[in-house]
């Protein structure tokens, strides 16, 4: 019987791996001429939580209520809490194949923490905890995993540094000592269904874009790291090669990416236009720059805050929902549209528009599980982060990112190419993240679970 044998590289960048860095990956581009490839359209928002779970359910982030990696627990004034594999509720591929008496080989799928008990095995991603004591099922193929690939990491420690050739040094070791692993399995489980996710290409794209392009303003041509992007898509391609050794010609094979990256501009510092704009009232202004925390905040004079991250998340106060609510429910609406209009309106640092979107989620998912933010911010179309700090300068633009250096954000596409046994081949323009697991399944002959949209690629 045929396998599924899905290659994700997170954040792989189609402007880039298809495009500036194609003539870098021969592998890669054998696939493109060979098989059916496009420009993979995200999730909004376009982030690892949720577009893998996404990816692998069918399901979008209403469905799913997933909307980032970090989520609100209820109507409470907690801070939000992070993503787990317990939090997606609905069948994934590997649910399904697992019911079916398909084997399942997945490694390092976000979000993957705990491990997710499977007909096979299952590897824990970059949210495992680093001291976590079982992050694989089952837990005995820990010990195998430490025979074959010696120390495993997770993820690349504290990514967002000035120690660069730390970062650096230690994603190539998480990349090879990965691919080391998932070579050994791909080639001694043989499982119907086989998936490994690489964090590594979502980690140097943060931390060395700047290097490699000259568009950037923190470019400099001088830099000791400056073909380090382009070196790492070719230890990418590599790997990937090896791979495809071990992958028979009747097997079907996806390399696609969760989202695409693009370099960062810069910040705006979402939660201090709402104090300045009088929606967010704090108790008394911090001293210094910090994280906003519920203690801080006046509820009973506050209308609306937010998150930051790629993207702005915001919630507005509401009566009958918040515990101190102030907005009226008939108000809701008028209030929200007012905000989305002048949240969309901020300019960047000179004045020039930023093209801003303020997302309403009923707009984007026609069901909408848990507690969705109100508005789902993109400033600058991803080009400008949301800054959620206060008790900063007031300035309202930022150079610099809060959670540590940082040179690119993510980008609404990544990419998708399939190597199709059957023969199908060409552009397949722009594939919907939801496509890829209703694809996944024809090539098992598997039945979807109820309630997937997405199409099978490559059928018209």
């Amino acid at each position: 019987m045929s396998r599924v044998v899905v290659f994700g590289l997170d954040s792989l960048e189609p402007s880039l791996a298809l495009g500036e860095l194609r003539a870098d990956m021969p592998v890669l581009s054998g696939l493109v001429d060979g098989g059916v490839h496009g420009r993979l359209r995200s999730t909004i928002p376009a982030i690892t939580c949720p577009a893998w779970a996404s990816m692998m359910t069918g399901r979008d982030p209403g469905a799913l209520g997933l909307y980032g990696f970090r989520n609100r627990a209820g109507a409470v004034y907690e801070e939000l809490q992070p993503a787990t594999s317990e939090g997606v509720r609905l069948p994934a591929v590997w649910d399904v194949c697992s019911d079916n008496d398909r084997t399942v080989t997945a490694i390092a799928v976000p979000p993957g923490y705990p491990p997710v008990p499977v007909n096979g095995e299952w590897i824990s991603c970059f949210l495992t905890p680093p001291s976590a004591p079982v992050y694989t099922y089952p837990p005995s193929l820990k010990d195998e995993i430490a025979r074959v690939a010696g120390q495993y990491s997770f993820d690349t420690e504290n990514f967002r540094s000035d120690d660069r050739e730390r970062v650096l040094r230690q994603t190539q070791e998480m990349t090879e000592r990965r691919w080391k692993l998932a070579l050994h399995l791909l080639e001694s489980r043989r499982s119907d269904f086989f998936i490994c996710c690489e964090i590594g290409s979502d980690r140097m794209q943060h931390a060395f874009w700047a290097d490699h392009d000259p568009r950037h303003r923190n470019h400099d041509s001088a830099s000791p790291y400056r073909s380090a992007l382009r070196d790492y898509h070719k230890l990418l391609d590599s790997l990937l090669g090896e791979a495809l050794a071990r992958v028979d010609p009747d097997d079907t094979v996806l390399v696609v990416s969760d989202h695409g990256a693009r370099r960062l501009e810069g910040g705006i510092r979402i939660n201090e236009w709402l104090i300045r704009n009088g929606y967010l009232v704090l108790r008394e202004p911090p001293a210094a720059p910090t994280s906003l925390k519920p203690a801080m905040v006046d509820w009973a004079r506050t209308t609306a805050w937010a998150s930051g991250g790629y993207y702005g998340r915001v919630f507005l106060n509401v009566a009958g929902r918040e515990p101190q609510g102030i907005v009226a429910p008939s108000d809701y609406e008028s209030v929200r549209s007012r905000l989305a209009a002048e949240l969309e309106a901020i300019t960047d640092d000179q004045g020039q528009p930023l093209q801003n979107t303020a997302h309403r989620p009923e707009d984007l998912y026609p069901e909408r599980e848990g507690l969705p933010p109100d508005l789902i911010v993109y400033f600058g179309d991803l080009a400008w982060r949301a800054i959620g700090q206060v008790g900063t300068d007031g300035a309202l633009h930022t150079f610099e990112n809060d959670t540590g250096p940082d040179h690119a954000n993510h980008a609404q596409h990544g990419v998708f190419v399939m190597r199709d046994p059957s023969g199908r081949r060409g552009d397949a323009g722009v594939v919907d993240i939801l496509d890829v697991a209703p694809t996944i399944y024809d090539a098992l002959k598997l039945t979807p679970p109820p309630g997937l949209t997405g199409r099978v690629v490559g059928l018209s």
